[in-house]
């Protein structure tokens, strides 16, 4: 597939709009000076956002996601199935997703991508018939993420350290059903990740051994511990020690359904940093859905 030389970024600027102004400004200086043609359209949130990427898509554009995973996560999941052909932007607060792909984040760097990357199919997830790009996964991550989110004094990962304290402190130990392709697995705990990407929650490496195109997607299961083992789990994520402790159990599979047994509870389940919905959620792969710009081995 040539390299494109038409791109539409598509911004949330009610959303880290600083940050990806002083990120997508020079970009788009770079790639204009290399001699392609770069729109800029903000959108009035994610809805509109998708409309926007579909419209640039017919018309032969390549489609620039700028932000952070929900942003990257809703513009390119309303490509998935496609032959768009889409670029990631990570200027948002967590970018686990471009983490995942090993994009750089300097602008010199992600413009030598976008004009001399290829276009690469990957893997999708779709949960509940909504587009994901990189992971799934219900209870106490899902509780943090509510809280980060609600957080408005603090930023960036730490906003996520605080509501993942927050969220584990109050945490009472849940019951799951965790259907991996048919096969049935009962466990009470504090939660469960159905990962495409690896990474989550900013920079957490949860599931180390995850692609973004095998096909599959990796089930953790963080079992019910003392609250300081959990603690634990999450200070080991950066070099994968979790995955050694007896509470950690990783599945695979191409569908996954995450059920609540807990009689009279509601928890919800979080998706490329957003909050979608409660429990249940089936999540299953798309594979090779969305073709991604991506640098040159």
């Amino acid at each position: 597939m040539p390299t494109p030389r038409s791109f539409t970024a598509i911004v949330n600027p009610s959303a880290g709009g600083a940050a990806a102004a002083s990120l997508l400004v020079p970009l788009a200086r770079l790639l204009r000076e290399a001699g392609a043609d770069v729109a800029v359209e903000y959108s009035r949130g994610l809805d509109h956002a998708r409309t926007l990427a579909r419209t640039a898509a017919r018309d032969g554009r390549a489609v620039l996601g700028v932000g952070g995973d929900g942003m990257v996560g809703c513009v390119g999941g309303a490509l998935a199935g496609t032959d768009a052909v889409f670029g990631v932007v990570p200027a948002g607060r967590g970018n686990d997703f471009a983490r995942q792909l090993g994009l750089p984040a300097d602008p010199a760097g992600l413009a030598a991508v976008l004009l001399d990357g290829a276009a690469r199919p990957v893997d999708v997830i779709e949960a509940n018939g909504v587009p994901v790009l990189g992971s799934v996964y219900a209870g106490v991550d899902a509780v943090a993420n509510q809280y980060a989110n609600e957080t408005r004094l603090l930023r960036g990962r730490i906003s996520y350290t605080v509501g993942a304290a927050r969220a584990v402190l109050g945490w009472r130990p849940a019951d799951y059903r965790v259907t991996v392709d048919g096969a049935e697995h009962r466990e009470r705990g504090f939660t469960v990740v159905a990962a495409n990407s690896g990474f989550y929650g900013f920079g957490r490496h949860i599931a180390p051994d995850a692609r973004v195109d095998d096909g599959l997607l990796d089930v953790v299961i963080v079992a019910d511990g003392p609250k300081r083992m959990f603690l634990g789990v999450m200070n080991e994520l950066e070099d994968g020690a979790h995955l050694r402790r007896p509470q950690v159990r990783v599945l695979r599979g191409r569908e996954v359904r995450i059920e609540l047994l807990t009689p009279g509870r509601t928890l919800p389940y979080g998706a490329d940093g957003e909050l979608p919905g409660t429990l249940p959620v089936t999540a299953k792969v798309l594979p090779g859905a969305l073709n991604v710009l991506l640098p040159v081995d």
